[in-house]
């Protein structure tokens, strides 16, 4: 699949899926909460495509963690029925799927910074990169905590179904320690997959899948 075609079908697919999650959620507020960086993070990637074509891989993660913001957003975080399935399974005292939502909020940044990093600054592969990935997605992770704090003090006890602690004090750092795991896991993981597309990616030119 050439050009286009990949991401505009990963477009068309997470727009029907982002419609049928608007469909009777358990709290609408919540939905646009959890779903908003889809409406930030889309059009930055529409307007940049022709000058910064991403690669597939970074594509499909970002795909993938759109599909978990939204099914987050339907049920709401402590909601999800995988998180419930999870909890009966492990017998754990909470639905941890906002560990999931968090564990990618550091694993899908990992590769986009990797990419933009590789791509744009004179960095390469090696202890330096990884690092200052880890890095950047820890920081995504406190700003994201930031915005869950000003959702707490603007909306009282309305923003419990977006805060999603369930009770646990230690929410907070449960989240950035996830997203810290997860972007360690992406790099160990998909480094080499990435660096392989990443070697077929001229500044600005279109990337053959």
């Amino acid at each position: 699949m050439r050009g286009a075609a990949y991401p505009l079908t990963l477009l068309a697919a997470g727009a029907v899926l982002l419609a049928i999650s608007a469909i009777h959620p358990y709290d609408m507020a919540t939905w646009w909460m959890e779903v908003f960086p889809i409406f930030l993070a889309v059009p930055v990637m529409i307007a940049t495509w022709r000058r910064f074509p991403l690669t597939p891989l970074v594509y499909t993660l970002i795909f993938v963690h759109a599909c978990i913001l939204m099914v987050g957003g339907h049920y709401t975080y402590a909601r999800v029925p995988l998180g419930f399935w999870m909890q009966d399974l492990f017998h754990f005292s909470r639905n941890h799927y906002d560990r999931i939502g968090h564990f990618a909020q550091g694993f899908v940044p990992a590769i986009i910074a990797r990419e933009i990093l590789t791509r744009r600054t004179p960095l390469r592969p090696g202890g330096w990169l990884f690092f200052l990935v880890c890095c950047v997605c820890l920081a995504i992770s406190a700003c994201y905590e930031f915005v869950e704090w000003w959702a707490a003090l603007i909306g009282g006890s309305g923003a419990t179904e977006f805060l999603g602690t369930q009770g646990d004090v230690w929410d907070t750092q449960w989240d950035m320690f996830m997203a810290f795991v997860g972007s360690i896991t992406a790099q160990l993981v998909l480094s080499g997959l990435h660096q392989k597309q990443l070697t077929r990616v001229g500044s600005g030119r279109t990337i053959d899948r």
